[in-house]
């Protein structure tokens, strides 16, 4: 039997017992997914809560109500897995958010790094954010998430050190590295972070930047990966030896 559809809403309305599932979120329901009274949904707020629900009622142009049938609470998965994504060309961004938030990442930052060809400035890194956060959410519904991932302001490689300093355990991807990350056995809690470079490699300054923070360099396999997908197959395999798969 196919799992029911989520969606997001506001906490506060999900601690009533009949939520209004309106605005866009309530028209994608209605019309696109065409729900039924009687069709089970689940509604969460994108931070851990997620309740059980029936559609009670379909108010055409409008959206649907729902019945809860029960809630729960669920606890932000340990250890946190950040990506640092460095910006890709084009598109390549938002096909990286989604793609890590479907694996599990729980934050991804954003890095203006030096090879990095987009260039996030004022209305066009604004605009780009956005897309980013909106494309986070939608996978998050997508993969039956209960936590929607962070999707971080742009960050700098002085800000990505700063990361590190505070992280339980921080890797770069390097292809030349002599570390595998396969071999990796990495901490139980606390922050687990991925920094991953452009198409063009990290400079020699955010290197040693990052080396100094306390980051590990770690390959991931024989073949070089776009930057678009070398944070997805790095997550899946750090996820899969932390014990949250």
């Amino acid at each position: 039997m196919p799992q029911p559809p989520v969606f997001f809403a506001d906490r506060a309305d999900m601690k009533r017992d009949l939520i209004l599932l309106s605005g866009a979120e309530g028209r994608h329901a209605a019309a696109a997914r065409r729900l039924r009274p009687g069709e089970r949904a689940d509604v969460g707020d994108g931070a851990g809560l997620v309740a059980e629900c029936v559609v009670v009622a379909v108010h055409p142009g409008r959206g649907l109500e729902l019945a809860v049938r029960a809630r729960q609470e669920l606890p932000r998965p340990e250890p946190v897995v950040t990506v640092v994504q460095a910006i890709p060309k084009g598109d390549r961004g938002e096909l990286a958010v989604a793609e890590m938030t479907e694996v599990g990442v729980d934050r991804i930052m954003p890095w203006a790094a030096a090879r990095c060809v987009p260039v996030w400035r004022a209305e066009r890194g604004a605009r780009s954010l956005a897309r980013w956060r909106v494309t986070a959410r939608e996978a998050a519904k997508q993969s039956r998430r209960a936590w929607i991932p962070e999707v971080t302001e742009l960050v700098s490689t002085a800000d990505v050190a700063q990361v590190i300093t505070k992280a339980a355990c921080a890797i770069v991807l390097e292809p030349d590295a002599a570390q595998s990350l396969a071999h990796l056995s990495p901490p139980d809690s606390g922050d687990l972070v991925l920094i991953v470079g452009p198409e063009g490699g990290l400079t020699d300054e955010e290197n040693a930047a990052f080396c100094t923070a306390g980051a590990m360099p770690c390959r991931l396999g024989p073949t070089v990966l776009r930057t678009s997908t070398a944070g997805t197959v790095a997550a899946a395999v750090l996820l899969s030896r932390s014990g949250r798969w």
